[in-house]
């Protein structure tokens, strides 16, 4: 295959893979409103509480490990190095299976750090999960170091599909069985292992029916045991958490947010309810981040693409309408949901709680988006370790918000500590971005324009709603999600057309605009 081929076919591949990781953010974002539905607040926040654990083998196994395998094996394309690979495999496991050690024998003390012993079933049951990840890991950066993006991107949804299908399942037994609410963590966790058993027998079939071939000639090259480590579990834990912005901020959450409302002397039940109320902001979230930032995943071959052509014009462009992009579309859908966010919540949840902290935590929408773009960019730079950094750093400082706001505020003040951990985690980025670049100087962003835009949407969407809003709450649940629907779409017409009216759009973005009348004008 020539070395042009070979590049489209990366390309193709890793668009592919980047749709299919859409197709699963947005799968988890939606699944969780009929899970909060069937076992309410508390069962959501028991799912919430395990989740972390389990959603971070999955991306490990996903995007982490797999990238740093894959690096590996497109340098040896020619070569049979099986040593090789049996060291790969067996750092893997060393890893993954310390992490499973560690979880499975300290469940007590972190459900004690979290205030919740019943949850040590449920964590013990999640360790589990790490000891597919070597072998799910290895074959997906197998295929991915040979421009085989196929593979992963199946055994991606086949263990999603499965594994939603069976926690609504489990949800909906656990419910009707009169079963404790502890059970839908532990079901959860059964329900990620059983996804990612199948994950794994499906990338064993690719594996039987590859054809491969080597050259006798191919020299074999030495990698040190300090350097495969490096490059496996260090990178893979670069990538990893590059891909972990929300996951790690809601670590901190299942951590501290219970026992400091504890401390303030609200009830575990009362409290329970809390964190499942304020849990309710991140499907909400996720999905928005998902449909703002796509276009910044997909960026990321392109990017790298047009840096390997150093072809800086068409690179700038690029990267200077991703990034309007991904602030138009998240700034909409996030005044959008904090304009309906009351009847939101009473569609998707059943009962209007805790919207005033809802509508705080939407707002972390605008700068994760952001920050994915950002980071996107300097990933297609090379700057895997430094975007890393930024996330570990928005860690922290989440960490010592919910110590300072939580008492004073309650959830409030957890919504809040996340929409300014996200907010560091992007000022980090674009710091990086423009001491190291000078692409974001090329951003031009017409601010007056966007916020008037924004504002006219938002008092035509109020004052539309106001009208409404009594007989909203007379509807039946389908009438409601019709109402809702309608207003969405009256909001997203007015916001796109006053875009358009006041010319924010540039000639060459009009012209990938799906919607003809914008483009008619």
């Amino acid at each position: 295959m020539s070395k042009q081929n070979e590049q489209q076919q990366f390309f193709k591949g890793a668009f592919l893979l980047t749709y299919a990781g859409l197709f699963g953010k947005v799968l988890s974002a939606i699944y969780r409103i009929p899970l909060q539905n069937l076992t309410g607040d508390v069962g959501f926040y028991i799912y919430q509480q395990i989740y972390p654990f389990i959603g971070a083998s999955m991306v490990l196994a996903l995007y982490g490990f797999p990238a740093a395998i894959s690096r590996i094996i497109a340098r040896q394309s020619n070569q049979n190095n099986q040593q090789l690979r049996k060291r790969i495999l067996a750092y893997l496991m060393i890893c993954s299976g310390s992490v499973f050690i560690l979880i499975y024998m300290l469940a007590p003390q972190l459900a004690r750090l979290m205030s919740d012993i019943g949850l040590i079933p449920a964590i013990r049951v999640s360790a589990f999960s790490f000891l597919l990840v070597p072998f799910v890991s290895y074959f997906r950066g197998l295929f991915q170091g040979e421009n085989n993006m196929i593979p992963t991107a199946i055994s991606q949804m086949v263990e999603q599909v499965i594994r939603v299908s069976l926690i609504i399942v489990t949800a909906y037994l656990i419910v009707k069985l009169n079963r404790s609410l502890y059970d839908v963590g532990f079901g959860t966790a059964i329900a990620t292992i059983i996804g990612s058993l199948l994950s794994l027998m499906s990338l064993m079939l690719f594996y039987a029916r590859r054809e491969r071939t080597y050259s006798n000639n191919a020299q074999i090259e030495q990698v040190t045991n300090k350097n495969l480590f490096k490059e496996v579990i260090g990178y893979g834990l670069a990538i990893a958490i590059n891909h972990m912005v929300l996951l790690l901020l809601q670590f901190v959450d299942v951590f501290t947010l219970v026992p400091l409302l504890r401390k303030t002397g609200i009830s575990l039940f009362d409290a329970q309810v809390l964190k499942g109320v304020l849990d309710r902001g991140q499907p909400l979230a996720q999905f928005g981040i998902v449909a703002a930032s796509s276009l910044a995943l997909a960026l990321i071959p392109s990017v790298t693409k047009l840096r390997l052509k150093n072809d800086r014009k068409r690179f700038t462009s690029y990267v200077a309408s991703t990034w309007r992009f991904t602030l138009y579309l998240a700034s909409g859908a996030t005044v959008g949901l904090i304009v309906l966010f009351p009847e939101v919540n009473t569609l998707l949840f059943k009962v209007d709680l805790g919207s005033i902290s809802l509508r705080i935590f939407s707002v972390t929408i605008i700068f994760s988006a952001l920050s994915i773009s950002t980071a996107s960019i300097l990933q297609g730079l090379g700057y895997i370790y430094q975007t890393a950094l930024f996330v570990i750093v928005g860690m922290i400082a989440k960490l010592i918000l919910n110590l300072m706001l939580i008492p004073m505020w309650g959830i409030k003040g957890g919504a809040l500590a996340t929409v300014l951990s996200s907010l560091i985690i992007l000022l980090l980025n674009v710091y990086y971005l423009k001491r190291h670049t000078n692409e974001l100087d090329r951003i031009v962003v017409p601010w007056f324009k966007l916020v008037t835009a924004l504002s006219i949407m938002g008092v035509v969407v109020y004052s539309l709603n106001l009208l409404g809003k009594a007989q909203f709450y007379q509807f039946s649940r389908f009438g409601q999600f019709i109402y809702l629907v309608c207003m969405i779409v009256i909001g997203v017409t007015t916001y796109i057309l006053s875009l358009k009216k006041f010319a924010v759009f540039t000639k060459e973005e009009q012209e990938v605009l799906p919607l003809k009348f914008i483009k008619k004008g």
